[in-house]
């Protein structure tokens, strides 16, 4: 399952974001800290469902009227303070932690309401921007020390005859979470010595941070953005690449609301229904979220998601069905299962995704909407429908 790791200073609220992204019970509270060990949940990233391709909705329990909700892991670690690469805070603790996800979400509070220790202060007094430079520069520290303090164990081997560098850094580097190809597109970008003893720490330091930069891509949600001064927000989207405008708060108390019965909402929507009975302050509190919104195009916690697996991975969800027509499994469910893979992945790479052993018995595919058998080089793309055809 891929994974999105939350990042961020304490008291920025990665936790209340976990909560409304994954509606678990987890630590929240208005003090560093809150978090101390890792939470691990589900999550989705949203898409649009094949089934508006039919004349029926498929009925999967992930689908709501056409709205596909993916799975995906969420995880949320405690708040990185300054230093944090040097072990301050529990620091390297909670890097570690954050070794084996795909993309990292930097939680920053656009309020400017805590300063860099997460400490709340006067709400525009301190600067958020700040913030996006930190994570970044603690991450990259982070792995550069990881690099450092594996390097004797490079020099010693590259006393053997057959050592071959490239095939040593591999193996040390995917242990911290980069893929083969990660690492080789970093040796091929950067510039380095052959001969390890001749490294000097800026080279490692160097290689650290491009490799962090491919292995742990960085979307920024600009937290809070419903108490935020304009120009936070403003300066925030300057700052970084992928910029989402968040109300955390926002999110959780709609999904908390669907569930009772409340409102009608799904994760992501724009805007939201009241069904069920509110007193006057209820009211108030969901008509001041509705306004967040309408400024936003949402409260941001699902499109934050959405961006870090469809813009910044770049991933396309593909269906695998054994029944090309009717779009079924064995026991006839409609669009049972569906598979975020890489850009340019092929019917193979989904066969593999779907079990080892359909892949190892891989023959061909048949495209379920035009019914055709597609070639093994053929790239799949967002919502194809596909039948494997295997040995097993």
């Amino acid at each position: 399952m891929l994974s999105v790791a939350l990042a961020g200073k304490p008291n920025a609220g990665k936790s209340t974001f976990y909560r409304a992204a994954t509606l678990a019970e987890v630590d929240v509270g208005n003090y560093p800290f809150t978090t101390i060990n890792p939470n691990r949940g589900v999550s989705h990233a949203r898409t649009e469902c094949p089934c508006l391709d039919r004349e029926e909705r498929c009925g999967n329990e992930r689908c709501r009227d056409g709205k596909r909700y993916v799975p995906i892991e969420l995880l949320d670690v405690a708040g990185l303070v300054p230093g944090a690469h040097e072990g301050r805070g529990l620091g390297n603790q909670f890097l570690d932690a954050l070794s084996n996800a795909d993309a990292i979400l930097n939680v920053v509070d656009a309020s400017g309401g805590t300063n860099a220790e997460g400490e709340p202060v006067e709400v525009g007094s301190y600067d958020p921007v700040r913030d996006v430079d930190f994570v970044e520069e603690e991450m990259d520290l982070w792995m550069a020390g990881i690099v450092a303090r594996n390097w004797e164990s490079i020099e010693r081997q590259s006393r053997a005859p057959d050592f071959d560098l490239e095939d040593a850094l591999t193996e040390m580097l995917t242990g911290i979470g980069a893929s083969e190809a990660d690492v080789s597109a970093t040796l091929r970008s950067v510039e380095y010595p052959d001969d390890p003893k001749a490294w000097t720490d800026e080279d490692r330091e160097r290689l650290a941070r491009d490799l962090r930069a491919r292995s742990k891509p960085i979307v920024v949600v600009a937290n809070k953005a419903d108490v935020a001064p304009a120009e936070n927000v403003a300066r925030l989207r300057e700052a970084a690449d992928i910029v989402v405008p968040a109300s955390a708060e926002g999110e959780l108390a709609l999904r908390q609301a669907a569930k009772a019965g409340v409102v009608e909402y799904d994760p992501g929507d724009p805007d939201f229904a009241v069904v069920g009975e509110v007193t006057a302050e209820q009211e108030a509190g969901l008509e001041r979220i509705r306004g967040v919104m309408e400024a936003w195009g949402g409260t941001g916690v699902q499109a934050a998601l959405d961006a870090a697996v469809y813009d910044l991975l770049d991933r396309v969800t593909a269906y695998p069905v054994q029944n090309e027509t009717k779009w079924t499994d064995g026991q006839g469910n409609v669009l049972p299962d569906a598979f975020l893979l890489p850009r340019g992945s092929t019917p193979r790479d989904l066969a593999y995704a779907v079990h080892s052993d359909i892949g190892d018995g891989y023959l061909h595919a048949v495209d379920a909407r035009s019914r055709r058998r597609i070639g093994d080089d053929h790239e799949l793309e967002e919502g194809d429908v596909i039948k494997i055809v295997s040995t097993n």
